[in-house]
């Protein structure tokens, strides 16, 4: 999935990428729920090991010095194990495309994954099945990240 940096960000054109790539693992890792409150605020539900949160607010505030137009709050959830993690990220109106374009990354990283853990567990049991793991991969990742679009 592409993404526009804005010209209000001031991060070094060369880094973009590397922060960009942060931005992706993160998702990839932990993202188990994303919630498009509305256009100009979403709200992801995280889960992983211990030192998640402190790894969130790390990059977010490495972020908000590059891009100032996003908040970020972050706050810890309840968890049986590990750290779970709300991130509520806000842009004013005229960066709604750029904060869709985030958790548009966000859903797909996560899908990704999910989708990977899926053909290593069933790879398991393929045989039983007669599916092969090639025939598996092939498969389109079903998208079992919650979503919830906001009212209209």
């Amino acid at each position: 999935m592409s993404f526009v940096v804005p010209d209000a960000c001031t991060l070094p054109t060369v880094e973009q990428p590397v922060r960009l790539a942060e931005f992706d693992e993160l998702f990839a890792t932990a993202v188990r729920e994303v919630d498009q409150v509305d256009p100009t605020h979403a709200r992801l539900r995280l889960t992983g090991p211990a030192g998640l949160a402190a790894a969130v607010r790390d990059l977010t505030a490495r972020e908000t010095e590059c891009c100032s137009f996003f908040v970020f709050t972050v706050a810890a959830e309840p968890s049986e194990t590990g750290e779970a993690v709300a991130l509520d990220i806000k842009v004013p109106q005229p960066y709604a495309q750029v904060l869709a374009s985030l958790t548009g990354r966000a859903r797909e990283a996560s899908a990704e994954r999910r989708h990977e853990d899926r053909v290593q567990e069933a790879s398991r049991g393929s045989s039983a099945a007669g599916l092969s793991r090639e025939q598996l991969r092939a498969r389109p990742p079903a998208d079992d990240v919650t979503i919830v679009e906001a009212a209209s």
